[in-house]
C-alpha cells in the first residue's frame, strides 16, 4: 500500500520520525548521564532535546495519520497502525509532561520528569517495532511493485517499470496476492 503523504516520491512519515526518536532517546540518555555524573549541564541539554523531540513527534504524526486513514478497514495493518499511532501519542504526551515538569529548572529536573522520559522511551521502543511491522511485514508505505531494480522515485516512472531480473532475494515466490489485492481496492 503506497503512502498517501509523499515528498519527492518518498513517504514523509518515515523521513520525519527519525528526528523525534533520536532527540527523545538522546534526552533520556543525557538525563541518565547527568544523574551519574552529577553535572547539571546534561539535564539542561536534555530539556532542550525533549522540547525539540515533542515538536518533531507532533510534526511526524500528521503524515502518519494521513497514511493510516488510507489503510483498508478490517485489516491487521489498520489495527496495528492504530496501536502504533495511539502509542506514539502517549509517548509524545509523556515527553511533554517531562518537559513541563522541568522547564522552570532545566538543570535540576524532578524525579517525575525523568521517570516520564524513561517510560516514554520504553513505549517508543514498542511503537517503533510496530512501525517496522507495518512496513516490513504488511507493506504499508511501500510502492506497489517495489523491486530490487525499480527506477528512482525521481524518474517519475512506477516501481514496476523495471522488474527484478536476478535471482529472488528469497527462495520462495511472490505471495498469492502479489500486490494485486492492494491495487484492486482503488486506494
Amino acid at each position: 500500500m503506497e503512502s498517501k503523504a509523499k515528498i519527492l516520491g518518498h513517504p514523509i512519515h518515515p523521513i520525519l520520525i527519525v528526528f523525534p526518536l533520536g532527540l527523545l532517546a538522546t534526552a533520556v540518555i543525557f538525563d541518565l548521564v547527568g544523574l551519574v555524573s552529577h553535572d547539571p549541564r546534561w539535564a539542561e541539554f536534555a530539556t532542550y532535546l525533549t522540547a525539540a523531540g515533542v515538536v518533531g513527534g507532533l510534526l511526524a504524526a500528521v503524515p502518519g495519520t494521513i497514511d493510516w486513514l488510507a489503510i483498508p478497514r478490517g485489516t491487521r495493518a489498520k489495527r496495528l497502525g492504530l496501536v502504533h499511532g495511539v502509542g506514539n501519542v502517549v509517548v509524545v504526551g509523556l515527553f511533554l509532561v517531562n518537559w513541563l515538569l522541568r522547564r522552570e529548572t532545566p538543570a535540576a529536573p524532578p524525579t517525575g520528569s525523568v521517570a516520564a522520559g524513561l517510560i516514554g522511551l520504553g513505549i517508543a521502543l514498542v511503537t517503533g517495532w510496530l512501525g517496522g511491522e507495518l512496513v516490513d511485514r504488511l507493506g504499508v508505505g511501500v510502492d506497489d511493485g517495489a523491486n530490487l531494480n525499480a527506477p528512482s522515485s525521481l524518474s517519475g516512472r512506477p516501481a514496476t517499470a523495471t522488474a527484478y531480473a536476478g535471482q529472488e532475494r528469497r527462495h520462495f515466490g511472490q505471495p498469492a496476492y502479489a500486490g494485486a489485492e492492494r491495487r484492486g481496492r482503488g486506494g
